[in-house]
């Protein structure tokens, strides 16, 4: 495929792409986790793992303060039911509901979407099953309907969640500089990305970390998905 045009300017590759369906309320279940969309069912659960005496630090980098009553996170799950152009999930483990995250920033006609929201209680964080819940909505996106871009994004001081984006493979794209104001507070925001030619190398990363024999019988990893993730195969 050429990439001058008759002017002899440098243009894009060719691509074979029609408009995919954007993303809707699904559930995916994984080995650990389950994914649902979110609903009054799993308010109560959501509370006592979120909103806790202790729990003020998960939503320091949240453009919404820490509800104050069960009532009041009520009625954010109700905004987000109906919210136009994101769907919101809830992550489940045996244990009951443990976090959420947002398909969001929906571009069907190119597409490219975002995981964010992501709010995880402490018993989640860090965890097996932390893991492949990102790895089922990574897959819903690229093997369910066959985007072309996945985005992450997050406060360029929020240290946490820009590891977590460079351990699950995504490639830094950038920083823009007073993107947003919230809290009171000037928001630079770190942009994240996979694309579709990195996907398949990825998910094997991915398959490879959470088999059972990457983990001995204390449920310790043998090897880091970091270590996976950061070959590159992906990318060749």
């Amino acid at each position: 495929m050429s990439r001058t045009n008759a002017h002899g300017q440098k243009i894009g590759d060719l691509v074979d792409w029609s408009a995919r369906p954007a993303p809707g309320p699904v559930t995916l279940t994984g080995k650990h986790v389950r994914i649902e969309p979110v609903s009054q069912a799993h308010r109560d659960g959501l509370y006592d793992v979120l909103c806790g005496p202790d729990d003020a630090a998960l939503w320091t980098y949240r453009a919404e303060e820490q509800p104050a009553s069960v009532e009041e996170l009520g009625e954010r799950i109700a905004q987000r039911e109906t919210l136009p152009g994101q769907v919101t999930f809830t992550i489940l483990t045996d244990a009951g509901p443990a976090g959420m995250a947002s398909l969001t920033r929906i571009d069907a006609a190119n597409g490219s979407v975002e995981i964010g929201g992501i709010i995880l209680g402490r018993p989640l964080q860090q965890t097996r099953s932390a893991t492949e819940a990102m790895v089922l909505f990574a897959r819903h996106v690229f093997d369910d309907l066959g985007y072309r871009r996945y985005e992450w994004k997050c406060d360029s001081l929020n240290g946490p969640s820009r590891r977590a984006a460079l351990r699950l493979g995504f490639v830094w794209e950038g920083r823009f500089r007073n993107a947003l104001v919230y809290k009171g507070r000037n928001r630079d925001t770190d942009w994240f990305s996979i694309t579709d030619v990195e996907w398949p190398g990825l998910a094997r990363a991915f398959d490879s970390w959470l088999d059972d024999a990457n983990f001995d019988v204390g449920g310790r990893q043998r090897q880091a998905l970091s270590d996976l993730t950061a070959r590159g195969d992906g990318r060749r």
